[in-house]
């Protein structure tokens, strides 16, 4: 038998070198001049290293590797059979422009200086170059594709166009030198994104409404086991939604009671909310309050000793146009193998420019003062940045967890680190409200991503969940069925990550202080919440 440590890191380097995308993630730079080879021919190759990989890791017996390794050679396996079954069963390649947005690869190259300015614009000509080239491929490939990905495929490639144009002088300007050849493969990208943008536009003009985006019930049960890596059926993450969403409500409309007075009801709770509501940032405000929420969070995990901080930069700027129309917020961290001091960026998307008055206001209405508040908790303090940045310092004998991380795990935590602050008072009753109703939406996200995709939930339906046992804006529950149909599973590990998260975090052992098992609960990268079980011995 093989050893596993050699084997291990050989099928890493297969995976990091076949798709710049998970090197990117991973923070490995040593593809950083080309874009994914997403062509028939590229696919078959992957796919063939893929199955290679698969059959050997099936030789290795587990039962005689430490734990450690035991965790890793199963992350490792399951991260090649969710790869094989992406390219193979779901195909989005095949019907989902957005799998062919190269604006994350490019600003991964402008936005952070992990290198001297010559040699990220010498791999970002590189992608520049091969720009024109892919998107053709893309247009071959591409077929039946639904409405709904047009459309956010079209406001996308229009935003990494404009990141193009609006960055690259920047960097251009500290090697002038490399400048003609730069902007020569600059304008043919730019060309090319027009081009894109062209065919997008006629697939959008001709009315065609192309393939349903929803999975149906097979295809999404598979993808869902290969996302959640968790002994729960489809069936029981569906009555645990529900269970909960009926267990926080209950507690919602009592804390509302206490808040505003008058009977436990949905009514009450829309007056709370409704106040609450009523304090909101705006366009030119948001950032600023969500810094300010992101220091104030800081000072309360080092005040209450919640979990070991870092010194890592992280920091807080308006969401790139490339990368919206999904959600309106997310963390971007450097990759595990990344060893240059780069910072995490916290990015939020403000209302956009062509939308009506009242649709505004509805947006800020849902994201309010407080929300920014409880929205900063989950995304960077102590969520996504902090918990990230522990991943960062775990090290093994392989850099398995470096590409294997987990949805439910990472999810999980931000949803739990909500909670645990909230529980905690940071904020109040009034962030408590949020945290509250975060937790309502978290439960639906999973109820509506499994009704969606298995049993054609109609809109209407979908909004008045949305709007009435969640009580969400009007803006805020259209924005989430889009966000249904655009994904598929993903809305799933806030729920299922949460309950796992929380059940370990319950499972303290007698004696360790909240702050030394929380930080146990980080030092082992972001691992599959069923496997961290096994690291923590619960």
């Amino acid at each position: 038998m093989p050893e596993f440590a050699p084997l291990a890191e050989r099928i890493v380097d297969a995976l990091l070198e076949s798709d710049p995308v998970t090197a990117l993630h991973a923070g490995d730079h040593r593809f950083d001049d080309r874009l994914p080879d997403l062509s028939a021919t590229g696919v078959t190759a992957r796919a063939a290293m893929l199955r290679d990989a698969a059959d050997t890791l099936t030789g290795v017996d587990a039962d005689v590797l430490d734990p450690e390794e035991q965790v890793d050679h199963a992350i490792l396996a399951a991260a090649v059979e969710r790869g094989l079954f992406e390219l193979t069963a779901v195909r989005e390649h095949e019907w989902n422009p957005l799998e062919h947005n190269p604006g994350p690869l490019l600003h991964a190259l402008l936005a952070r200086p992990f290198a001297p300015a010559q040699e990220r614009l010498v791999s970002l000509r590189g992608r520049l170059a091969a720009l024109p080239d892919a998107l053709a491929g893309a247009r071959a490939v591409l077929r039946d594709v639904p409405r709904v990905h047009a459309e956010t495929a079209a406001g996308q490639f229009a935003g990494t166009a404009g990141l193009i144009r609006d960055q690259l002088p920047a960097l251009l300007a500290q090697e002038p030198g490399l400048r003609v050849t730069v902007e020569r493969a600059a304008a043919a990208a730019l060309a090319a994104l027009d081009e894109f943008g062209g065919w997008l536009r006629q697939l959008l003009d001709s009315g065609e409404p192309g393939r349903d985006p929803r999975l149906g019930r097979r295809l999404w049960e598979a993808r869902l086991w290969h996302t959640l890596d968790t002994e729960l059926s489809a069936a029981e993450v569906l009555a645990r939604a529900r269970a909960n969403l009926d267990r926080v409500g209950d507690v919602l409309r009592e804390l509302a009671a206490e808040l505003v007075g008058g009977p436990a009801d949905d009514g009450t709770v829309r007056r709370a909310l409704d106040t609450i509501a009523e304090r909101h940032p705006d366009n030119s405000s948001i950032l600023g309050l969500a810094r300010a929420s992101m220091d104030e969070a800081v000072e309360f995990v080092r005040r209450h000793d919640v979990v070991s901080l870092v010194d890592d930069p992280c920091v807080v700027e308006e969401m790139p146009e490339f990368a919206r129309g999904v959600a309106v917020a997310y963390c971007d961290p450097p990759g595990p193998l990344e060893t240059a001091d780069v910072p995490t960026f916290y990015c939020i998307a403000p209302a956009p420019s062509g939308w009506s008055p009242e649709r505004v206001r509805s947006f800020y209405r849902e994201y309010n003062n407080e929300m920014i508040r409880n929205l900063t908790v989950h995304e960077a303090m102590p969520g996504h940045f902090l918990q990230l940045a522990h991943a960062r310092r775990f090290r093994a004998g392989t850099r398995v967890r470096a590409l294997g991380w987990s949805g439910p795990f990472v999810e999980g935590w931000a949803a739990y680190a909500e909670e645990l602050m909230a529980g905690l008072g940071f904020g109040g009753r009034t962030v408590r409200m949020q945290q509250l109703k975060m937790q309502l939406r978290m439960s639906l996200n999973a109820i509506i991503d499994q009704l969606v995709h298995c049993e054609q939930l109609p809109e209407p339906e979908a909004m008045a969940l949305m709007t009435g046992r969640g009580f969400q804006e009007e803006g805020e529950a259209a924005g989430k069925w889009r966000r249904a149909l655009l994904t598929s599973t993903q809305l799933s590990t806030y729920f299922v990550g949460y309950t796992e998260v929380a059940a370990l975090a319950a499972a303290r052992p007698f004696g360790a202080t909240p702050k030394a098992w929380h930080d146990a609960m980080l030092a082992h990268g972001s691992p599959p919440p069923r496997h961290l079980r096994t690291l923590l011995d619960v």
